[in-house]
């Protein structure tokens, strides 16, 4: 067996509990060894989730598992329900537990009988793939479990897809909330996943809009779209032509004007920094192409390549963090190299080359490139500013500054 450097991929199981935690009236209970949620529980909580009151295990013993005892579990449903009064009890299946194969769902059924709180199962174990499968789950069963019909309508948008797993996800969803304030007036009524409660999620169906973040959250706007009539636009406000095109296809989505002033900023902006447009771009006359590399999500690779794509800078690779053989009609410049040796040799060929992506990339570098954070895993990082996004405005503001640093260092 060869040695293993990185951190193994988050699974589906662990993608599931960070995205059912943050939802304040509600409980995860994890039906397994006390062990394996201890673990966890320090990836959630260097993800800024609070693990008090909202993760709990039943731990279990060798009996449970030869002879099949889930009175552990039966028993620790009544407690939280008793102690603590949730509106819904989410379970979820250790590793060890989806491998003998305990009937969890069957039961919550019955116990569902002796309990206030809604009792959901989830039997995946993690061992259906990485966090992407285990966030199509949630927010598939949010979808058809939570979300709710009504006939009330209010001028307010809603977050799907925002994980909390992202690197400043947090900064982000602060900055779509400014510019969807300023652009349309409109207010978030629900960020799934992240922030909230189980009646903002109740109420998405009163919502005016979607907006769909990541790619493993488009069945789950499908279905709230046929279930509730409400509608989505998919993407990311990356850049300052990137973030006036996305607000242009919700303005159309929503028959709303966006407001003049943040959209001759947006273009102000943009012509200052355009490659023979303005001061910026004229520096770069006559010097070589600077190029970048960049690593994470799916959509945050597409994200970050259309920002330096505005900065004139050329990302010559997007190395995705996860498997993309669930991604429809994925890009084709996008690769995903599961081998971590692969992934290790590549990253030792970059030379002066502004690379953006997790710890792994920074370890694994060479000190004559430039490095900037953008992605999990993030061991040496900290996640404490709620307003410094990557994202929108303000992102390409701060992504500027990189760039100026960058080309210091390399005398482009």
């Amino acid at each position: 067996m060869g040695l293993c450097r990185f951190y193994p991929s988050p699974s589906d199981r662990m993608a599931i509990i960070w995205s059912l935690m943050p939802i304040k009236d509600a409980v995860v209970l994890e039906y397994g060894p006390a062990g394996t949620t201890h673990f966890g529980g320090g990836l959630y909580s260097s993800l800024g989730i609070e693990l008090g009151k909202t993760l709990f295990t039943t731990h279990i013993s060798e009996d449970d598992v030869i002879m099949g005892d889930v009175s552990r579990l039966e028993n620790a449903i009544r407690e939280i329900d008793t102690a603590y009064h949730p509106k819904v009890i989410f379970v979820v299946a250790a590793a060890v537990i989806a491998v003998i194969g305990t009937d969890i769902a069957g039961v919550c059924q019955y116990m569902q009988e002796e309990v206030d709180a809604r009792l959901i199962s989830f039997e995946e174990g993690g061992f259906r793939g990485d966090y992407t499968y285990g966030l199509r789950s949630v927010y598939r069963m949010l979808a058809n479990e939570i979300v709710k019909v009504s006939d009330e309508k209010c001028s307010t948008y809603n977050i799907l897809g925002a994980s909390a797993g992202s690197y400043r996800i947090r900064s982000d969803v602060w900055e779509i909330r400014n510019l969807m304030r300023e652009a349309f007036d409109m207010e978030c009524g629900c960020c799934m996943g992240l922030e909230g409660t189980i009646e903002d999620i109740e109420n998405i169906g009163k919502g005016t809009i979607n907006i769909v973040l990541r790619n493993e959250a488009l069945e789950c706007a499908n279905i709230i779209s046929e279930k509730c009539g409400v509608g989505f636009v998919y993407g990311q406000p990356y850049g300052y032509i990137g973030t006036l095109k996305w607000l242009e296809k919700i303005a159309e989505k929503i028959g709303k004007t966006i407001n003049p002033q943040l959209v001759v900023r947006l273009k102000d902006k943009a012509m200052k920094i355009a490659p023979m447009g303005g001061p910026m771009g004229m520096g770069m006359m006559g010097h070589s192409k600077p190029k970048a590399v960049i690593q994470g999500d799916y959509d945050t690779l597409l994200g970050f390549k259309s920002a330096l794509n505005e900065l004139d800078i050329d990302a010559a690779q997007l190395i995705c963090s996860h498997s993309i053989k669930d991604t429809k009609d994925a890009d084709s410049s996008v690769d995903y190299i599961p081998k971590e040796k692969e992934r290790i040799d590549l990253f030792k060929t970059f030379q002066k080359t502004w690379c953006l992506g997790s710890d792994e990339m920074e370890r694994f570098t060479k000190d004559s490139n430039y490095f900037t954070c953008i992605s999990s895993p993030f061991v040496s990082k900290t996640q404490w500013a709620t307003h410094m996004p990557f994202m929108g405005e303000k992102g390409m503001d701060y992504l500027i500054e990189l760039k100026n640093d960058f080309f210091s260092k390399y005398e482009y």
